[in-house]
């Protein structure tokens, strides 16, 4: 493996922390322990650039695993050993139970399938996490032939870092990386080689990150098989716990009313439901349960409340892509049926992870180079999430009104998770950008929640057109989810201001087609086409529309001067016409929208030309131009008013798909145009 420029910054500001996870590939296929197993012994002996050092150490870590982990068949082995020796050491998973008869607490250790070791209470009680899910340690099993119980766990040693400064040492050490470069570090740290990938598959990687530093953070990811959805939450962190199917009991997942043992929610920084689709509770109220704690982070069994932190997070699979499952239903499709069609249920998810824009595992996609040792990783994880990162946000982001107060709650704490992950040291400033960054991330994340819902038919959650302002003087900006359409499909949200829909009405060698203007502005003067060649007919329409922008600019723009500012214009087809004829309205009201920094209105189309007195062209086929507006997904069609009697001969089916209005001049189309 040769060094990169990631692997030497690494090196040297998180020199004795790092473990190249090709080694860890080739060890954790020999033994049958977790990843994180094996880092932590790594990270002890191999957290060394020296290739002679990571030798040494690997021939150590290699007879500490041969000698310590039990493979299928070696129980008795093991057993003997200890027998004959009086004591063994074992790398084993460690969970403990009180044995009522004797009044004492005894341990299980499954690779020896042994059910009834004796176990003191003071090791009991400061490791209380055996009482639930059990983890791993490095444990000293004696033997005592005089006993009742001969087997005794004589000492063990938690797999996970003691040391408590470490988000000092991670806080410092990322100053040493640019944002994409700590991005990139973060996926190596966790096995993914970040150069294979797209932003969008590296943002769903970070995503998953999320429940690891964010308090009672609830997320679902739902996609294809083979994307690795529970490989973070089983194998990197000895602080998450994967429930595999079958029935979650309450008193697993929340409290033991009998013995009042605290739950998985209390022990764990994150439950994750693998294969959720098969998860059941054992009690009817089991949900409601669950729903409370989502909401809440409380739950109450008999009369007292308790309170946890534990993120829940679910995952599953489409036996279908994408598309498809939104053709037969919704994305919360693979849910079990108590939660499939629940909105409450669905309102207490912070996000809706886009399983499918995760690859599948492959060679290609697992990296060779050098990354945190998962022991610090998940120590540093866990100390983030005492902290917030809400106060950032205040007074630089502003969210639009389709966001309620449980919306705002949700994509509050995904960006407060995001900004942890990228940003470890609380008092490091946060770059505008890459808050733009988590703010787009968590809105769109939580906005595919939302149009779930609305899709159910909930009419409480009609409004999704999810937006932001950045700063107080900022362009609103409005976050799609990428699978309800296509860029080049007329959604519902709004458009980037200076950008419009139209439709040229064609003329005798070209026949109508959809366009979309798109309008930059900026520090100079006049008007520049950025289109090469420019096509003649859209240079005469925007000559228009530059000409009337100037002329009436009071009564378009009030108190701003356009004279002062240079306009930088693209016009897209997406249709076999290419002339861009005729389309001199909307492409005036690109250049005002651009100017007040205005959006125009979702699923809307302009159509219109415009000549340099102000006074609107006729169109020749108003009723074609209707047809293919409602052909290409618009839900409003904005036309001269001209056109009006020509429109009564639209047919009825086609008049019932799309809202027609009218307008007389320039400022009356603009007006009806952008968003109030």
């Amino acid at each position: 493996m040769e060094l990169d420029r990631i692997d030497r910054l690494a090196a040297s500001s998180l020199e004795g922390y790092l473990v190249r996870k090709d080694l860890v590939r080739t060890f954790s296929r020999q033994f049958p322990v977790p990843t994180y197993v094996v880092e932590f012994l790594l990270g002890r002996y191999c957290a060394s650039i020296d290739q002679e050092e990571i030798d040494e150490g690997l021939r150590i870590v290699q007879r500490q695993l041969a000698s310590r982990t039990v493979k299928a068949g070696e129980e008795e082995l093991f057993k003997a050993r200890a027998r004959e020796q009086g004591e063994v050491k074992i790398i084993d998973i460690i969970t403990a139970r009180l044995d009522a008869k004797t009044d004492s607490y005894v341990a299980t250790l499954p690779s020896l399938r042994l059910k009834d070791v004796c176990i003191n209470d003071e090791l009991v009680n400061r490791h209380e996490k055996m009482l639930t899910g059990g983890f791993y340690a490095e444990i000293t099993l004696g033997y005592d032939s005089t006993e009742a119980r001969p087997f005794r766990v004589e000492s063990l040693r938690e797999i996970q870092l003691s040391q408590r400064e470490v988000l000092d040492i991670l806080a410092k050490a990322r100053k040493s990386f640019t944002t994409e470069e700590w991005k990139d570090f973060l996926l190596r740290s966790i096995g993914i080689e970040p150069f294979s990938l797209a932003e969008r598959q590296k943002n769903a990687f970070l995503l998953r990150m999320v429940p690891f530093v964010e308090r009672n953070y609830n997320v679902v990811e739902l996609g294809p098989r083979g994307t690795g959805k529970s490989h973070l939450f089983q194998q990197i962190s000895p602080y998450a716990h994967l429930i595999s199917g079958g029935k979650a009991t309450v008193a697993r997942m929340f409290v033991n009313n009998s013995t009042g043992q605290r739950g998985l929610v209390c022990q764990y920084d994150v439950v994750c439901f693998d294969e959720v689709s098969g998860v059941s509770f054992d009690q009817k109220d089991g949900v409601n349960i669950m729903k409370g704690y989502m909401e809440s982070g409380e739950f109450s069994r008999g009369k007292e409340s308790i309170r946890a932190d534990g993120s829940i997070v679910l995952v599953g699979n489409f036996e279908v892509d994408v598309e498809h499952q939104q053709r037969i239903g919704h994305l919360f499709g693979p849910l079990p049926p108590e939660m499939r069609d629940d909105t409450a249920f669905m309102d207490r998810l912070h996000a809706f992870l886009p399983g499918w824009d995760i690859p599948k595992v492959s060679k290609e996609l697992l990296t060779d180079h050098f990354g945190l040792v998962s022991d610090f990783l998940s120590e540093c994880w866990t100390q983030l999430r005492s902290q917030s990162r809400i106060n950032v946000i205040q007074n630089r982001v502003f969210f639009g009104g389709a966001l309620s107060g449980r919306d705002t709650n949700a994509v509050n704490k995904t960006i407060s998770g995001l900004l942890k992950l990228l940003y470890p040291g609380a008092a490091t400033p946060v770059a505008d950008e890459d808050m733009e960054w988590a703010v787009r991330i968590a809105l769109e994340s939580r906005r595919r929640v939302k149009e779930q819902q609305k899709r159910i038919g909930a009419a409480e959650f009609r409004n999704t057109h999810f937006s932001y302002v950045m700063g107080t003087d900022g362009v609103e900006k409005f976050v799609a989810t990428p699978e309800l359409y296509s860029e080049n499909t007329i959604g519902s949200d709004p458009l980037e201001p200076g950008q419009v829909w139209t439709i040229s009405p064609g003329g005798m060698e070209e026949g109508p087609g959809l366009y979309r203007i798109e309008v930059n502005e900026g520090p100079g003067s006049g008007v520049k086409i950025l289109n090469k060649p420019v096509p003649p007919a859209f240079r005469e329409s925007m000559s228009y529309a530059e000409q009337n922008l100037y002329t009436r600019a009071q009564q378009l723009l009030g108190d701003k001067d356009p004279r002062h500012h240079e306009f930088t214009v693209q016009l897209r087809a997406f249709d076999a016409a290419k002339s861009g004829a005729q389309v001199g309205v909307a492409a005036l009201v690109s250049l005002c929208t651009a100017m007040l920094k205005k959006s125009v209105r979702g699923g809307i189309i302009i159509v219109g030309e415009i000549n340099l007195g102000g006074s609107i062209e006729p169109i020749h086929n108003p009723v074609t131009i209707a047809e293919i507006a409602v052909e290409k997904g618009a839900t409003s069609l904005l036309m001269p008013v001209g056109c009006r009697r020509q429109l009564f001969d639209l047919s009825d089916d086609m008049a019932t798909k799309i809202d027609i209005q009218y307008y007389q001049d320039a400022r009356d189309v603009l007006l009806k145009a952008m968003v109030e």
